[in-house]
């Protein structure tokens, strides 16, 4: 999703989307109010990727309009996929003892994104000056990405 972020106030404002959105279906999946099997979740998430990696590929103006929403629809659907981490570790349901290993975890996974965001986005930015990177290597980018969506999305619905 970075991929598309010309400017530092877009890509805050996707981190910023993907950060609020994931973060509260993580505490809704903690806390018992939303509960999705993880398989479905899987799936979803990979199909995710996979649209991603198709638009950025077919919207070759690069002007994606409302992307912030779908960051954050796509945000919702991966909190519920970390929340699958706190589930297997037994924090799941359990009230407000739940709270702090919750936080915890958030503010990992928080540091690890902003930590490959502030890696990724001066080299996309500096990548971004050059035409022939717009022209061949944004949707040779979107499309390794989209085959991977696809991959994961087989792998987690018909192959398995």
């Amino acid at each position: 999703m970075l991929i598309v972020c010309r400017t530092p106030r877009s890509a805050l404002l996707l981190i910023t989307c993907f950060t609020v959105a994931h973060s509260f279906t993580l505490a809704l999946s903690t806390f018992g109010l939303v509960d999705l099997p993880g398989r479905l979740v899987e799936a979803i998430i990979a199909a995710s990727i996979l649209y991603v990696g198709i638009e950025n590929v077919v919207r070759r103006d690069g002007i994606l309009r409302g992307r912030w929403l779908l960051t954050f629809v796509f945000g919702l659907i991966h909190g519920l996929g970390f929340a699958g981490v706190l589930h297997e570790m037994g924090i799941a349901k359990q009230g407000l003892g739940a709270a702090v290993p919750l936080v915890a975890f958030n503010s990992g996974v928080e540091a690890g994104q902003l930590a490959i965001a502030a890696v990724v986005l001066p080299i996309i930015w500096q990548l971004r000056r050059r035409p022939g990177f717009l022209r061949v290597g944004v949707p040779a980018c979107s499309a390794l990405v989209a085959v991977a969506g696809a991959y994961w999305l087989l792998e987690r619905t018909v192959w398995s």
